[in-house]
């Protein structure tokens, strides 16, 4: 595994081994199984198995599964192959709902301490005797009942004799403390689901900020890893794990998450855009799930090579999505093979190329990488080139194709424009030119030259393909941070243009791809072979990233 840059986490870890604070080390990764993991939880990944690796420990992956009105099976599976893929393997499998019978009784011993009890205000009066940052919260009316009311009532809860928000059960702290989070916070409500992994076995269920240290304790973890927004939840981390008396003490530590600029990080907000058909799927090239970027070509190299260079630090900062893109084509740019394929193909008719005749050319694989060898491509009187590369009435500066003027075709021969034909319209649809025998690439021809090179495709031997072209998600750079209590603001700036489809062709060598394959088509940029939409009959091509950005690092 790569080395990742030294960080105050890791300096923690070091300085609790070498004191003798800790003996071994546990951390864990512990999603909700409630939609597909982005980048972001790639850092919490990279950084809770990167940290163990180092010391000789050990991580977990745990699914804190306590809510099962969003939690599905599908979650579970997808999470566990995007950790495998990212290159990790956990030490231990573990789910929330494995301790469900612990926590209840965990909670049981609360109510008998007279650290909880059973309220019956609903979830709108509870966030009303809360108070506010300024002004302290109120007690509820029901705060003070006897532990064997409240034991018998949470017992009730339990068998399933209230509906759904009829009572909760609270820890009882302090309704004047400045840090909301102890103001007696639900630890228990009741939810009438079926659970993916423990069926109908339950209809009371623990809340997240209750479950999640009690979880970490019986597995006696280590550095609880989270992001910066639970730092002030630590207070309440610390109380559960004190009060309920748990053997193991892990500690809490908090870390600055990840933002990309032209996309969105929420889960609520990218499952907005899978609900409401912005997007194909979890799975879309455009969102910046694990999932999408690995159909989109991304390698787990590049993004591990990307986290490690970020590093980590308790302040949370937006990062250029470019500079992403240039781990992604620093990883690429060695390891794959370079190839032709035309986006929008534009037909040209060779009048002095011998017809029927068909010459086979040589070509490196990749330049960068010579010993990656080369590859033989078919030429003949027909080929198709890139619309781009024609105008019949250029500017100034304009190199490429264009009435009377003659360009090199890579790997192949000097062509000059003679004729433009055109349909009904006055479309262009055909263009007819002559070719140079002397000029053949590699024969070291130095009569003259030119200024512009083409790439193209052998027509009668091209490979239908279809190309998706990708620009980002988001127009607005900040729209994670802007409005964020406003469900449907970001949708404002989703870019009616982050998908391109064109059809065109690509070499014959390409017809035997297999998905995920990548190459980098001449000019275009670098592309992967969409692994769900491409069949024998159907060749797809996920755009990767372009081959420069403006992005330096």
């Amino acid at each position: 595994m790569e080395h990742t840059n030294s960080n105050f986490i890791r300096d923690i870890i070091k300085e609790d081994l070498e004191t003798g604070r800790r003996d071994y080390v546990i951390t864990r990764f512990p999603p909700e199984p409630n939609g597909y993991l982005h980048i972001g939880h790639a850092k919490s990944i990279i950084l809770n198995f990167g940290v163990a690796d180092e010391f000789n420990g050990k991580t977990n992956l745990r699914f804190d599964d306590t809510n099962p009105l969003k939690e599905d099976i599908e979650y579970v599976n997808a999470i566990k192959e995007d950790v495998q893929w990212l290159g990790y393997e956990w030490d231990g499998l573990f789910f929330a709902s494995d301790y469900f019978e612990e926590m209840y009784n965990k909670a049981v011993l609360l109510i008998k301490k007279g650290l909880a009890y059973v309220d019956d205000l609903s979830a709108d009066e509870i966030r009303e005797y809360r108070g506010t940052l300024t002004e302290p919260g109120k007690n509820s009316p029901h705060r003070d009942r006897s532990v064997e009311e409240n034991l018998d009532l949470f017992e009730r809860m339990r068998n399933g004799e209230f509906a759904n928000g009829e009572k909760v059960l609270r820890a009882k702290i302090d309704m004047s403390s400045p840090n909301i989070n102890l103001r007696d916070p639900v630890i228990y409500r009741i939810a009438h689901a079926t659970h993916h992994n423990t069926g109908d076995k339950w209809c009371i269920y623990p809340m997240y900020a209750f479950a999640h240290p009690l979880e970490d304790a019986m597995e006696d973890v280590t550095h609880s890893i989270c992001t910066i927004e639970f730092e002030d939840q630590r207070p309440l981390y610390d109380w559960i794990v004190e009060n309920c008396e748990m053997e193991s003490r892990p500690r809490q530590y908090e870390f600055g998450r990840l933002s990309l600029t032209n996309t969105v990080m929420s889960k609520r907000k990218l499952k907005q855009l899978v609900d409401e058909g912005y997007v194909d799927g979890w799975d879309d090239p455009r969102m910046p799930t694990i999932s999408g970027l690995r159909r989109k070509g991304y390698t787990p190299e590049a993004i591990r090579a990307f986290i490690h260079e970020i590093g980590v630090s308790k302040s949370a900062g937006t990062v250029d999505t470019g500079m992403l893109e240039h781990f992604v084509r620093e990883d690429l740019k060695l390891s794959t093979p370079r190839t032709m394929g035309i986006v929008r193909p534009l037909k040209v008719v060779i009048t002095n190329y011998p017809e029927g005749q068909v010459e086979m050319l040589e070509a490196e694989i990749n330049p960068e990488n010579p010993e990656m060898g080369t590859r033989q491509i078919p030429f003949s009187r027909e080929i198709y080139i890139e619309q781009d590369d024609f105008m019949e009435d250029p500017p100034k500066k304009y190199f490429r194709l264009f009435p009377g003027n003659e360009v090199r075709l890579k790997h192949a021969y000097f062509i000059k424009c003679e004729e433009v034909i055109k349909d009904e319209e006055g479309n262009v649809i055909e263009i007819r030119a002559t070719y140079d025998p002397e000029t053949k690439s590699g024969t070291g021809f130095t009569g003259r030259k030119v200024k512009g090179t083409i790439h193209w495709v052998e027509a009668t031997q091209a490979v239908p393909a279809e190309f998706r072209l990708y620009e980002p998600l988001i127009l607005d750079a900040d729209s994670e941070d802007a409005n964020e209590e406003d469900a449907k603001s970001f949708l404002d700036h989703v870019n009616p243009n982050s998908l391109q489809i064109v059809n065109g062709f690509v070499e014959p060598n390409m017809k035997d791809v297999k998905p995920q394959d990548k190459f980098q088509f001449f000019r275009h940029g670098y592309f992967n072979v969409d692994p769900k939409d491409t069949t024998e009959d159907r060749l797809v091509f996920n755009l990767i990233v372009s081959l420069k950005s403006s992005f330096r690092m």
